[in-house]
C-alpha cells in the first residue's frame, strides 16, 4: 500500500481528520481536514516543543479566543481551537484558491478591477479584525488567498503567539513591517495598515516597495528610506503613500482607507464584501497549478539571491554596521529622558553618550541610544569631525556586535546578530556639525523574561550599569 508522505502518521487530531498536508510555516504545519460532519477545514498544528511552554499555553487560548471574534467578511475566520495529546491546534475555514504572493510571481502585477477588489478585500478584513480589538502583526502576500469570491486575510492575531518562541527574533516579515515594528515600539492597528499598502504596492508592481535582501537591510529600507511605488496605479497611489507614512498617527484607519477606496462614509464590511464579490474575478488556473509555477521561478531566481546575499555579507564586513539615523526621526528621546547618560571627551572634541530608551517586546529587546557632538571647548576653534567613519577614519570603531547587552541577574551577555546579520542601525561615513545629536538603535534576540535590568557596553563609549527594561 502507498503512504501519502504528505499525511503524518497521526492521521486524527482532536474530531478532525487529516487528509494532506498544504504547507508550512514558523509555527507549524498546516493540514487540509474534514471534520466530523465531512466540512472541509484548514488545520495548523502548532509545534511540538510549544507544548512544554508554559507561556505558550497561556497565551495560545486567549489569542484563539480573541481571533474567534473576527467576523467572516474578506477573512477565513477561525471555527475552533484546542490540544491533542500536548500538541496545540487552531481550525480556519478551509480557502480554496493560491496565495497572492503566487499569483504575483506566477502571474505577474495585478491591474484593473481585480486590483481595486483586492485592495477593498483587505481593508475591509483589517476592519473586521481591528473591531475584535485583534491585530494581524504579519499580513504579507502570502498571508491573502485569493478565493473565487475575492481575496481571504488569514492567519490574523497568530503572530502574537511567536514571540513566546526562543529562535524568533523579530515577529512579523521585514519586507512589510512598520517602522516602528521593525524598532521594538508598540504594533497598533496602524502596523497593519502599513502593511496593506505594502501589499497593495507589491500586487500592482510586482515588488515590494522596500525592494529585497536580508532582514537587516529591509528593515533599515523601512525605518529610513521613501517607498518605491513607481508604476502602481494613480488612483491608488494616494492612499498607498498615505497608509506607508513613518509616523503610524499620520496613517489613516482602515475604516478611513475602506471610505476612500469607496469614496463613501462609514463603509460597512457586510458592503464592501458585496463590493468586492461584484467587482472580482476569479484568478486563471488551479491553486496548485498557480504554486507549481510560483515555485519554479523562485527556484530560478535562488541562485541569484544566493549571490547576493554572499556579496552583501562582504560589504557588511567591509564597512561599519551602525549607521546614524536622521535627528528628529523615530529614535528620538522619551519624554521622562534618558535612563542613562555619559560624557566622552577628546583632544578637541565632546561627546555627550545617553541610552535613551531600553525596551521589551516578548524575548526580544530593543535599545535606543544617542550621541551629541561637541567642541572639547565651546568658546574654542570647531572643526567638523568625522566621529564614527570608515576603517581608519574616526576615533572610534566598532564591529557588526560592538554593542552588548549584559544580563546582569545571570551575566549572560546578548549580542547584536542572529541567522539574519545584525539588528542594529549601520553607519555611513558622516561629517557632524556642531551640536548636532544622531540617534542608534541595537536589537537583542532571546532575552529571557526574568531579565528585568541589564547593562549596555558601548565599546568605547562607556559602559552603562544597571538599566531597567521597560515592559510592553
Amino acid at each position: 500500500m502507498n503512504v501519502d508522505a504528505s499525511v503524518p502518521p497521526v492521521r486524527t487530531i482532536g474530531p478532525y481528520t487529516l487528509v494532506r498536508r498544504l504547507g508550512e510555516g514558523g509555527m507549524g504545519m498546516v493540514y487540509l481536514a474534514n471534520d466530523a460532519s465531512g466540512r472541509r477545514v484548514a488545520l495548523k498544528v502548532m509545534r511540538p516543543e510549544l507544548a512544554t511552554q508554559a507561556d505558550f499555553q497561556r497565551r495560545f487560548q486567549k489569542e484563539a479566543e480573541a481571533a474567534r471574534r473576527v467576523a467572516r467578511f474578506c477573512t477565513a475566520p477561525v471555527l475552533d481551537a484546542g490540544v491533542d495529546n500536548g500538541q496545540p491546534y487552531l481550525v480556519t475555514e478551509y480557502v480554496e484558491g493560491p496565495d497572492l504572493a503566487a499569483v504575483v510571481e506566477a502571474q505577474g502585477p495585478m491591474t484593473g478591477a481585480n486590483l481595486e477588489a483586492l485592495a477593498v478585500g483587505v481593508a475591509t478584513a483589517l476592519v473586521a479584525i481591528h473591531q475584535a480589538d485583534v491585530i494581524h502583526r504579519d499580513l504579507k502576500p502570502s498571508n491573502i488567498l485569493l478565493s473565487p469570491l475575492g481575496p481571504r486575510v488569514i492567519d490574523f492575531g497568530i503572530a502574537q503567539l511567536a514571540d513566546t518562541l526562543a529562535t524568533q527574533s523579530v515577529i512579523g516579515t521585514p519586507a512589510y513591517m512598520s517602522p516602528e515594528h521593525a524598532t521594538g515600539e508598540r504594533v497598533t492597528a496602524a502596523s497593519d495598515v502599513f502593511a496593506w499598502a505594502g501589499i497593495i504596492a507589491y500586487a500592482g508592481t510586482g515588488r515590494s516597495p522596500f525592494g529585497v535582501g536580508g532582514a537587516p537591510e529591509l528593515l533599515y529600507r523601512v525605518v529610513h528610506n521613501a517607498p518605491r511605488l513607481d508604476g502602481l496605479d494613480e488612483r491608488l497611489r494616494p492612499l498607498v503613500e498615505r497608509a506607508l507614512d513613518k509616523d503610524p498617527a499620520r496613517r489613516p484607519t482602515a475604516q478611513q482607507l475602506l471610505d476612500r477606496l469607496l469614496g463613501r462614509e462609514r463603509v460597512t464590511i457586510e458592503t464592501a464584501t458585496e463590493v468586492v464579490n461584484d467587482i472580482w474575478s476569479p484568478v486563471e488556473g488551479p491553486a496548485t497549478e498557480i504554486a507549481a509555477g510560483a515555485l519554479r521561478m523562485r527556484r530560478q531566481r535562488k541562485w541569484w539571491l544566493a549571490a547576493t546575499a554572499v556579496l552583501a555579507a562582504v560589504a557588511v564586513a567591509a564597512v561599519l554596521l551602525l549607521v546614524v539615523l536622521r535627528p528628529g526621526g523615530v529614535f528620538d528621546q522619551t519624554k521622562d529622558g534618558p535612563l542613562a547618560q555619559r560624557a566622552v571627551s577628546g583632544a578637541d572634541y565632546r561627546l555627550d553618550v545617553q541610552i535613551d530608551s531600553l525596551r521589551r517586546a516578548g524575548k526580544t529587546v530593543t535599545v535606543k541610544w544617542s550621541v551629541k557632538y561637541e567642541p572639547a571647548d565651546p568658546a574654542g576653534v570647531w572643526r567638523p569631525g568625522n566621529v564614527f567613519g570608515k576603517s581608519g577614519n574616526g576615533p572610534f570603531q566598532f564591529s557588526t556586535d560592538g554593542v552588548v547587552l549584559i544580563d546582569t541577574a545571570n551575566g549572560r551577555r546578548h549580542a547584536t546578530a542572529n541567522q539574519n546579520g545584525c539588528l542594529c542601525s549601520p553607519l555611513y561615513d558622516k561629517e557632524w556639525k556642531k551640536g548636532e545629536t544622531a540617534f542608534f538603535y541595537n536589537t537583542y534576540v532571546d532575552v529571557p523574561e526574568t531579565a528585568v535590568t541589564v547593562d549596555v557596553d558601548i565599546p568605547t563609549l562607556g559602559h552603562f550599569d544597571s538599566l531597567p527594561i521597560e515592559a510592553p
